[in-house]
């Protein structure tokens, strides 16, 4: 995760003020696959969020097995925020997602002090989520 989040931090500083950083992160969520229709289920929606958000995610066999995942908001900072964290985790292990410290990332990029208390929480929901599969994931590979 180091140099993805380094990559990151880079970035935010390059672009100096934060109406700079919030174009960025809008841009950064578009850029994300459309999440089918079919995936717009309430078994994917991410609870304790403002704005709707679903996560999906696939397990990818190999040794490790590799977490990949999917998802959508209807707001575009959320879209954002959404795939600043998958740039963190996907393609890693389920042992590699658990052992991420996702909040600190959040705070060394400057988020938890210039994103609202709202979409903090649904960022905070997310990474649950996230390693509540994560979690799922490595017990169902300890006991294969």
């Amino acid at each position: 995760m180091e140099t993805a989040l380094q990559d990151l931090i880079d970035t935010f500083e390059l672009l100096g003020d934060w109406e700079e950083r919030y174009r960025y992160l809008i841009e950064l969520g578009r850029k994300l696959p459309p999440l089918p229709e079919s995936a717009r289920s309430q078994s994917n929606k991410v609870r304790g969020c403002m704005s709707q958000v679903w996560l999906t995610h696939r397990l990818e066999s190999g040794p490790p097995p590799r977490l990949c995942f999917s998802g959508d908001s209807d707001a575009h900072i959320v879209k954002g925020l959404i795939a600043l964290l998958f740039a963190l985790v996907n393609g890693r292990s389920p042992d590699q997602v658990l052992a991420l410290d996702l909040s600190d990332a959040f705070d060394r990029l400057g988020l938890s002090s210039h994103i609202t208390v709202n979409r903090r929480n649904g960022f905070y929901s997310m990474v649950e989520r996230i390693r509540s599969i994560a979690r799922d994931a490595a017990g169902a590979a300890a006991t294969s």
